[in-house]
């Protein structure tokens, strides 16, 4: 499974949000699996979409033909776009589906790591964090997704902010000393994102 995750620096927010809904012009094309996505809680100009596929060959053949049309929509409404594309190296919790519906928020973290410490990285993210988010009360689901350059894409989609935010003061010190990840990590940026029902596709 192919993961896009988009962050859009917007500067007309209801043209945004329109635009956003015309995306359900992605239902019916081959090897799409499911997007959703929102609002940034930090950073009201800014928002999230993740998109799912099954691979990058059915990714690619929508980009050359459709991607373009349903894009047209929101010209003009941001100011700045980044887009970057991950491989599903496995999920957190298990049976990850690209399913939006049961949740209120979505935690993103990107990750750059040191070259030396990929696969000290990928082994705690399975043996230290999966197991503590997945036995937090609220945690639904979530992705760990790999790019070329050492980076990584840690999604998580909760029932609610209250339930991620107590998961968040309890847990996360304690559980970044055992994984040493100040060690593994060259450069780390997160979201918490409040995802809008109208952007479900």
């Amino acid at each position: 499974m192919l993961v896009k995750w988009i962050r859009c620096h917007v500067t007309d927010r209801r043209g945004f949000e329109r635009g956003q809904r015309k995306w359900a012009g992605l239902l019916g094309e081959p090897g799409f699996r499911g997007q959703g996505g929102g609002w940034s809680r930090s950073r009201p100009d800014v928002a999230h979409v993740f998109a799912f596929w099954e691979s990058r060959a059915f990714y690619d053949s929508f980009m050359a033909r459709s991607h373009d049309r349903l894009a047209a929509a929101q010209t003009g409404t941001y100011k700045a776009i980044e887009a970057k594309l991950f491989d599903h190296r496995f999920d957190v919790k298990t049976g990850f589906e690209p399913r939006f519906t049961d949740a209120d928020v979505v935690r993103v973290a990107h990750c750059r790591i040191h070259e030396d410490r990929v696969e000290h990285f990928a082994l705690m993210q399975e043996k230290v964090w999966n197991p503590a988010m997945a036995g937090s009360p609220g945690m639904l689901r979530g992705v760990f997704g790999e790019a070329p350059g050492h980076e990584f894409l840690v999604l998580s989609m909760w029932r609610s902010a209250a339930e991620h935010g107590k998961y968040r003061t309890e847990r996360v010190e304690r559980l970044a000393l055992r994984a040493q990840t100040e060690a593994d990590v060259a450069a780390l940026t997160g979201d918490v994102v409040e995802l809008e029902p109208s952007w479900i596709v």
